[in-house]
């Protein structure tokens, strides 16, 4: 039986590192994780939904929108929701290195 690797599966599956598809699907999952850390940060300072809706001036619906399915987050409801959760929040930001030929920046894509 021939065994793979966890990157052979993603590259056949998903697409390789660098291809329309495998962007979306690694974007797909850091948005998810931010859902994820909303309610994780949420649970541990003991706060429903609905009361961190509350803290942050928006209804319960989408706390729960936040958390379930961030897709559509923006920075500034980031910084609203940790600020309201007294959380500190650190941003990466890391530059990718262009091939000799890739000097065109206005073809850079975003996810």
């Amino acid at each position: 039986m021939k065994t793979y690797t966890l990157d052979e599966v993603q590259d056949k599956l998903i697409g390789k590192i660098g291809t329309p598809g495998r962007d979306q699907y690694e974007y797909q999952l850091k948005v998810e994780l931010i859902g994820k850390a909303i309610r994780d940060s949420r649970k541990e300072r003991h706060l429903t939904q609905e009361e961190l809706g509350k803290l942050v001036g928006v209804q319960k619906a989408q706390i729960s929108r936040l958390e379930n399915n961030p897709g559509n987050i923006t920075i500034e409801t980031v910084l609203k929701v940790f600020s309201a959760l007294k959380a500190n929040l650190h941003f990466n930001v890391e530059l990718i290195e262009l091939d000799a030929n890739e000097t065109d920046h206005s073809a850079i894509p975003v996810p």
